[in-house]
C-alpha cells in the first residue's frame, strides 16, 4: 500500500504536469493542498465514483477554484467518468477539465467556482439545506439526510467580502457539518500577504461563532485529528487553519507567488519530481497508488447501505419517503399544475388595485402552501419586499424545520447561498432585496444563470417609482443588465396575473434562475380574455388592439403597462388606430416562434412607442430607427412618484406626443 505521502503526490505530480501541458494554470495550490486533500478524500469523504448524484454524498467545494487541478486530480484518481486524457486537455477548448471548475462539465464538480468567496458561500447554502432537509424527514432510527459539506479556501477567499458576510451567518446558523479548510500559505498573486492581509483569521471566525483547529497543512495525523473533532462539534461550523506551503515540493519556487499562476517549468518539473522521489514520468501514475486511491468500491458500499437504510424508511414512512424522492429530484407536486393554473385563472377574474409587490406577496402565499419545499428569505427588507406568508416559519440555530432565513444585510451572500441550496437540491429557494441592490449580489446572480440553476430573486422598488428616497435607490440601468445575462429570465409584471405567472415560470424552471421585478406604488389589473391569459407565458402578446389595421404600436412593460392603457385610449379617441403590447419577459418572448412574434409585432408597422421606467437604450431593439423610446437617460431625483414621472416624461401627455410625432 502506498504511503500518504506518495498518494498525495500523485496529486503534486497531475497538477505539474497538467499545467506545464496547458502552458497556463495554477499548479501552487494543488501542491500545497495535496496533503489535507488526502487525508479527507480517503479517510472521510463519503461518496460514489460511479454515482457522483447519489443524494447523501458528502459535497466537496473547491472555493479557490483556480486550484482546480486539485479537484480534477481528485476525481480522476477515485474513480470518476475523468480519464487521463481529460487531464491532459486541461484547459482546452470543449475539454471536461476548464481552467475553473465549471458546473456540468465534469462529474463531481458541485459547483462553478472561480470567483473567490463564492464557493465557500454555495457550501453554506448545501449545509443549510442538508440541515432543514434532515429536520423534515429524519425520524429516530431512519436517518436518511446524513452528510457534510466540506469546502477549501484560500486568502483570497477570506479576503472577498463575501466571506465575511457568509461565514457571520453560518456561525449564527449553528452549521455543524460544514467544515472548511483555509490553505494558510501566506501567498496570493502579488506576494506576501502581509502586506496587505494581516487579519487574525481564527479570532475572526471564533467572534462568528464557529470552532477554529490549527494544524500543519503537511502533516497527515493533524490534519485526520482535526477532521475528527470537527466531525464531533455538531452546533458549530468548524474551520480547520491549514498551515501550508504553496508549491510544495517544487526547490526553487515553493513557498513564493513565482508558483501560483505560472507552470513550473520543465527543469522545476524534474527537480520537483526528484525532491518528492516522484520516479514517474508526466501523467504516469503507478497502478498501486490508482489502487490505493480508487473509491469505486467503497462508494457502491456505502450507497447500497444507505439504499438499505432508505428501504426501511420507505417501509416505516411511505409517504414521507415519496415526497423526499420528489423533492430531491427537483419534481413538482402532482396537482401543481391544476392548482396553480386555476390560481392564475381566479386573479384573472378576481384581482384588485394593488401593487406588484404585494402580488407578490399574495402569490407566495398561493404557492407556498402548495410547495413545501419552497424556502424564503429577505436581505433585512421582508416589510418592504413582503416576503414573508401566513406560514413563515425562521430557520434558526435551534431549529431548522423553518422555510424562511433572515439573511440580515448580506445580499451578495443571500444571492450565492441560494446557488448553493439550489444545487444540494430538495428546495425551490428565493430571496428579496430592492432592485437597486442587486448590484450587490451582481456576480452570485450570473454565477446562477452560468450554472443554470433555479435560483429566484425577488427584486422590489422597480423604479423612480420608489419615491422620496432618492437616486441612490431608484434603479435605472439593472433591468437592462438583468436581461443582458444569457439564461437569466427576468420578468416584470404590470399586475397581479402577470406576477402569478411570472411565479409559476420561475418555480418551474428547473434550469434557469429568475429575477422577478416588482412594484412598489399600486398598478391597475388589465382585462384579458381567454387567450390573453394564455400568451402571458409568452413573454408577450397584445393586450389591447384596433378594430382597425395597426397604425402604432405601443410597448411596455410593468407600472407603465398602464400608462400605456390610458395613452391608447386618447389615442385611439383621435383617430389613431393603436396596438397595446404588453412585455413582462423578454428573453420568454424571444423564444416564441417567428410567426408568434410577427403576430404580436408586425415588420410592417414601424411607427412604435416603448415605454419603461427603465434605462432607455434596451428598447430600441424591439422599436427599431422609426420608433421611440420613453425611458431613463439619466439618474434619478428624491421627490414623490407622481413628480417623478412627471419629470422624466412618463405621462399619457407625453406617451401622445411620441406617438404622434411618428
Amino acid at each position: 500500500m502506498p504511503s500518504r505521502q506518495e498518494l498525495a503526490n500523485a496529486i503534486r505530480a497531475l497538477s505539474m504536469d497538467a499545467v506545464q501541458k496547458a502552458n497556463s494554470g495554477h499548479p501552487g495550490a494543488p501542491m500545497g493542498m495535496a496533503d489535507i486533500a488526502q487525508v479527507l478524500w480517503t479517510d472521510f469523504l463519503k461518496h460514489n465514483p460511479t454515482n457522483p448524484n447519489w443524494a447523501d454524498r458528502d459535497r466537496f467545494i473547491l472555493s479557490n477554484g483556480h486550484g482546480s487541478m486539485l479537484i480534477y486530480s481528485l476525481l480522476h484518481l477515485t474513480g470518476y467518468d475523468l480519464s487521463i486524457e481529460d487531464l491532459k486537455s486541461f484547459r482546452q477548448l470543449h475539454s471536461k477539465t476548464p481552467g475553473h471548475p465549471e458546473y456540468g462539465y465534469a462529474p463531481g464538480i458541485e459547483t462553478t467556482t472561480g470567483p473567490l468567496g463564492q464557493g465557500i458561500t454555495n457550501a453554506i447554502g448545501m449545509a443549510i439545506a442538508e440541515r432543514s432537509l434532515a429536520a423534515s424527514f429524519n425520524k429516530e432510527g431512519h436517518e436518511i439526510v446524513d452528510h457534510h459539506t466540506y469546502t477549501f479556501l484560500g486568502d483570497g477567499c477570506l479576503m472577498e467580502g463575501i466571506s465575511h458576510e457568509a461565514c457571520s451567518l453560518a456561525g449564527t446558523l449553528g452549521l455543524g457539518k460544514l467544515i472548511a479548510f483555509w490553505d494558510d500559505n501566506g501567498i496570493s498573486i502579488d506576494g506576501e500577504v502581509e502586506g496587505w492581509f494581516t487579519d487574525d483569521t481564527p479570532k475572526r471566525f471564533e467572534s462568528y461563532g464557529w470552532q477554529v483547529i490549527s494544524v500543519d497543512g503537511h502533516n497527515p495525523e493533524e490534519i485526520k485529528a482535526a477532521i475528527i473533532s470537527a466531525k464531533a462539534e455538531t452546533t458549530k461550523p468548524t474551520m480547520i487553519c491549514c498551515k501550508t506551503i504553496i508549491g510544495f515540493g517544487s526547490p526553487a519556487k515553493q513557498g513564493t507567488h513565482d508558483c501560483h499562476g505560472a507552470p513550473l517549468g520543465h527543469d522545476e518539473i524534474e527537480a520537483t519530481r526528484k525532491a518528492l522521489g516522484w520516479n514517474h514520468g508526466p501523467f504516469e501514475i503507478p497502478a498501486d497508488v490508482y489502487a490505493g486511491w480508487d473509491n469505486k468500491e467503497q462508494g457502491q458500499a456505502a450507497e447500497q447501505s444507505w439504499d438499505e437504510t432508505f428501504a426501511a424508511y420507505a417501509a416505516a414512512y411511505p409517504e414521507l419517503a415519496s415526497e423526499y424522492k420528489r423533492r430531491v429530484n427537483n419534481e413538482l407536486p402532482a396537482e401543481w399544475e391544476a392548482k396553480s393554473s386555476a390560481y392564475i385563472a381566479d386573479l384573472q377574474a378576481n384581482q384588485g388595485n394593488i401593487a406588484t409587490r404585494k402580488a407578490s406577496q399574495n402569490c407566495i402565499e398561493a404557492f407556498g402552501a402548495m410547495l413545501p419545499e419552497l424556502l424564503g428569505g429577505s436581505a433585512d427588507l421582508a416589510p418592504s419586499n413582503l416576503t414573508m406568508w401566513s406560514g413563515t416559519k425562521a430557520i434558526t440555530a435551534d431549529d431548522a424545520t423553518g422555510n424562511y432565513l433572515h439573511y440580515g444585510v448580506r445580499e451578495f451572500a443571500m444571492a450565492a447561498i441560494i446557488n448553493g441550496i439550489a444545487l444540494h437540491k430538495g428546495f425551490v429557494p428565493y430571496g428579496a432585496t430592492f432592485l437597486m441592490f442587486m448590484e450587490y449580489a451582481r456576480n452570485a446572480l450570473r454565477m446562477s444563470a452560468l450554472m443554470k440553476q433555479r435560483s429566484i430573486q425577488v427584486f422590489t422598488h422597480d423604479s423612480i417609482g420608489l419615491g422620496e428616497d432618492g437616486p441612490t435607490h431608484q434603479p435605472v440601468e439593472q433591468i437592462a443588465s438583468l436581461r443582458l445575462t444569457p439564461n437569466m429570465n427576468t420578468w416584470r409584471p404590470c399586475d397581479s396575473v402577470e406576477s402569478a405567472v411570472a411565479w409559476k415560470f420561475a418555480i418551474e424552471s428547473v434550469d434557469a434562475p429568475s429575477s422577478l421585478i416588482f412594484s412598489r406604488q399600486n398598478l391597475k389589473p388589465q382585462s384579458r380574455d381567454a387567450q390573453q391569459l394564455a400568451d402571458v407565458a409568452k413573454g408577450g402578446y397584445v393586450l389591447l388592439d384596433s378594430a382597425t389595421p395597426v397604425e402604432i404600436i405601443l410597448i411596455a412593460t410593468g407600472s407603465e403597462v398602464e400608462l400605456a392603457m390610458q395613452a391608447a385610449a386618447e389615442l385611439t379617441a383621435s383617430g389613431k388606430a393603436v396596438r397595446v403590447v404588453s412585455i413582462p419577459c423578454t428573453e420568454q418572448f424571444e423564444l416564441q416562434s417567428a410567426e408568434y412574434k410577427e403576430s404580436v409585432l408586425p415588420a410592417a408597422v414601424t411607427k412604435r412607442v416603448a415605454i419603461e421606467a427603465g434605462i432607455a437604450d434596451y428598447w430600441y431593439k424591439y422599436v427599431g430607427l422609426n420608433g421611440a423610446v420613453i425611458g431613463m437617460t439619466t439618474f434619478g431625483e428624491s421627490a414623490p412618484a407622481d413628480q417623478l414621472f412627471e419629470m422624466f416624461g412618463f405621462t399619457v401627455k407625453n406617451v401622445v406626443e411620441t406617438a404622434n410625432a411618428l
